[in-house]
């Protein structure tokens, strides 16, 4: 749960580098709340079958909308690949596909033009 926060105390923040961990933690918790938001839209009868979603789906999603594409730049850039690269999910299929395997990679080992590897700072503030 930490992971989530953590993406949302960097609302806005696109520079950096985000860790592996940060970003599909916050992708798992953002299923799971959509879920979550789905069935409590069915049973309120705030779901739309025409537009595919409800009320409080929504909301959530223009919610996370700016931090999630936050979290993500951070995630490419931790890999050493500028923010520009998402915009391969415009791409139908393969952009997808080859932002998933951006995302899956390991960091860069060491300091990159983005920044510190956040893995080895966490390592050090463990100590």
């Amino acid at each position: 749960m930490n992971w989530y926060l953590e993406v949302f105390k960097k609302y806005a923040v696109f520079s950096g580098r985000s860790r592996r961990k940060e970003y599909w933690y916050f992708v798992l918790f953002n299923l799971i709340a959509c879920i979550i938001l789905a069935i409590i839209d069915v049973l309120t009868g705030t779901y739309s079958a025409h537009t595919g979603m409800g009320l409080l789906g929504a909301v959530y999603g223009l919610a996370v909308l700016v931090p999630g594409i936050a979290v993500s730049v951070r995630r490419l850039h931790d890999t050493g690949r500028s923010g520009w690269w998402l915009l391969l999910a415009f791409i139908p299929v393969i952009g997808g596909l080859v932002l998933l395997i951006f995302m899956l990679q390991d960091s860069k080992p060491g300091e990159n033009q983005y920044g510190p590897n956040p893995k080895a700072a966490f390592t050090l503030n463990k100590m």
